[in-house]
């Protein structure tokens, strides 16, 4: 949500007049276009992320092979870490323009909006930083413990493994309708003449 709100701010009302004879829209922040490309790319780039790592996470108890697992783990750290730093630079930067703009009858108008960008720039970066975190528990984890059912281990860590459960106790006489393997094998079979060499 957060990256929704940098691009949808700085893509709506970042971008003004100079004034009312110039037709030509120019950054709000310190008229550097830089700065309003940088914040668009870093907020589509995290918004697409977040779609795509969301979908992994629904998945994820699908992936049977472990290293598959432990793939997808590292990419969501990396990934994670990875857009924490592009967040803090986009707060920098943005921070920095901001702070060089000077005021005019145009930047005025989209000033609530230039400040919002920067605020949830901010933001972001603590959440991706916490994602980067919880990713770097889920790794130390271990991806192979997810694939075990939490119902499988003891309460009491002292306590022995639980067995298999048992049966009734009673057999049955009928284990098999026919004994394996035991068919009755003709020495001519219909239809089938051996050959004479």
């Amino acid at each position: 949500i957060f990256s929704i709100v940098v691009f949808g701010s700085i893509v709506n009302e970042c971008y003004v007049n100079k004034d009312s004879q110039s037709p030509e829209l120019l950054c709000i922040f310190n008229e550097n276009e830089s700065a309003c490309s940088y914040g668009i790319a870093v907020g589509i780039i995290a918004f697409f992320g977040c779609i795509f790592f969301f979908v992994v996470d629904l998945y994820f108890q699908q992936i049977s092979s472990v290293k598959d697992r432990k793939r997808a783990v590292l990419l969501d750290l990396g990934f994670s870490g990875f857009l924490s730093f592009l967040w803090f630079v986009a707060f920098c930067f943005l921070a920095n323009q901001w702070q060089r703009t000077t005021m005019s009858k145009g930047v005025l108008q989209g000033a609530d909006t230039a400040r919002a960008a920067i605020t949830f720039s901010f933001f972001s970066i603590i959440v991706w930083v916490a994602l980067a975190v919880k990713a770097l528990q889920r790794y130390r984890l271990g991806t192979d413990m997810s694939l075990f059912a939490t119902d499988q281990f003891a309460a009491d860590p002292n306590a022995a493994y639980p067995g298999y459960p048992t049966g009734s106790g009673i057999e049955s006489t009928e284990t098999y309708q026919s004994p394996p393997f035991t068919e009755t094998i003709e020495a001519n079979p219909k239809g089938y003449q051996v050959p004479a060499y």
